[in-house]
């Protein structure tokens, strides 16, 4: 961190580093080097640069970032973080303006050349300074100031005439709070019993997996709803559906504390009933005359295609072809559906009765072999078993266009 002296060192740099690069350029090694405002800057009739720092801001970054140097759980006093903004004016000898723009191109070209500025600088530059010793470095950019904002910032010195100038920022300088830090003793043990168990004492439910490993459960297959406080005398595992007037229940395969396992009805029985799409899954238990339901998460059913007929299927002169798929669960009233030929979707029309067969008219087909889906509300047929390793696609959702 450094001292209040910060600012001045930051001036007092760059005026040094000009001073340097200008000592090498025979042409202009008679500058005079000033950091007055500009109405007072213009001593004489040589060649002039004058730096004038116009305006301090607030660094937005290191506003609330703690002290560098403090360690885990002390605290203290942020540190001043300070943007500079500086204007760099040329006076050319006997106010030639060529002059001016040499030096002004001379001088602009140093600081590109010299966009950090180095500790050995800082240090050497003020006494008893330490801004050297921060942790960030001082870094100057050109800084882009509107016409409207050059003619504000002169016509505040109603007596100085303008001259060509650049404007820069250096940034950043970190003063040092003086309010001392709060330094507590570090701490030898913890309570283990100090912080209290934060998972409430109701039954929740974290999430949802299908124990195919897929991304949605069909028919027959099992799910595993993992949680907390899941087990008691009596468990069930409550579905419920837009279709559906009411919820129903299923008994556990398995449960626990942390997991509950249930297996659904298979398309023999629950083809008819228990339509594909999004469902909300909870758990309710029972416990000393008692019923209490977790949260409710979402689960998809996926449609099972069963098979897509004519395969090959030959298109007719106008390119279309009429394929006839069988699925299950049936898909019902109101609910909307599509078959996904390859990369082409087909909507199909909305049925007025549960159906799990339909023909299909598929227009300008596209020629060759033809992966399948079926997509009932939202929700597709599982084409990639990924259960092998890598993930494939499944061979039968496949049909040979010709």
């Amino acid at each position: 961190m450094s001292n209040p002296l910060a600012i001045a060192a930051v001036t007092a740099t760059l005026r040094n580093v000009l001073v340097a690069g200008f000592a090498d350029d025979g042409a202009v090694s008679d500058t005079v080097f000033s950091t007055q405002p500009p109405d007072k800057a213009r001593s004489g009739t040589t060649n002039q640069l004058n730096l004038f720092l116009f305006q301090t801001t607030a660094n937005a970054a290191w506003r609330n970032q703690p002290m560098p140097h403090l360690k885990p759980g002390e605290s203290g006093l942020p540190p001043l973080g300070l943007d500079l903004h500086y204007l760099l004016t040329a006076y050319g000898r006997g106010d030639d303006d060529v002059l001016g723009h040499h030096l002004l191109g001379r001088a602009m070209s140093i600081f590109h050349d010299h966009a950090v500025l180095g500790p050995d600088e800082l240090h050497d530059a003020l006494a008893d300074n330490d801004l050297d010793a921060q942790p960030e470095r001082v870094r100057l950019t050109p800084l882009s100031l509107s016409i409207d904002d050059m003619s504000r910032l002169w016509t505040t010195f109603p007596g100085a005439g303008y001259r060509i100038s650049a404007a820069y920022l250096a940034s950043v300088v970190l003063i040092e709070s003086t309010r001392a830090a709060t330094t507590p003793l570090p701490v030898l043990t913890r309570n283990p019993s100090a912080q209290g168990n934060l998972i409430p004492p109701f039954p929740t439910l974290d999430d949802v997996t299908a124990d195919s490993g897929q991304a949605s459960v069909r028919l027959g297959e099992s799910i595993t709803l993992r949680g907390h406080h899941l087990d008691g005398p009596s468990v069930a595992v409550r579905f419920s559906h837009t279709t559906w007037s009411d919820t129903v229940d299923l008994a556990p395969s398995s449960s626990g504390s942390d997991a509950v396992a249930v297996a659904l009805p298979d398309a023999a029985l629950a083809g008819t009933t228990w339509p594909a799409g999004f469902y909300g899954v909870a758990v309710t238990v029972g416990t000393n005359g008692d019923s209490r339901t977790t949260n409710e998460l979402p689960l998809t059913l996926a449609p099972t295609l069963e098979s897509v007929e004519p395969n090959p299927a030959a298109r007719n002169l106008s390119g279309d072809v009429t394929l006839t798929i069988d699925f299950a669960p049936d898909l019902q009233p109101r609910q909307r559906a599509s078959l996904l030929l390859g990369s082409m979707e087909v909507p199909l029309p909305l049925v007025d009765a549960a159906t799990g067969s339909f023909g299909v008219l598929v227009r300008a087909a596209p020629a060759g072999d033809q992966f399948v889906r079926l997509r009932i509300d939202g929700v597709d047929s599982l084409l990639v078993d990924r259960s092998a390793d890598p993930p494939t696609f499944d061979q039968t959702q496949r049909v040979t266009i010709t």
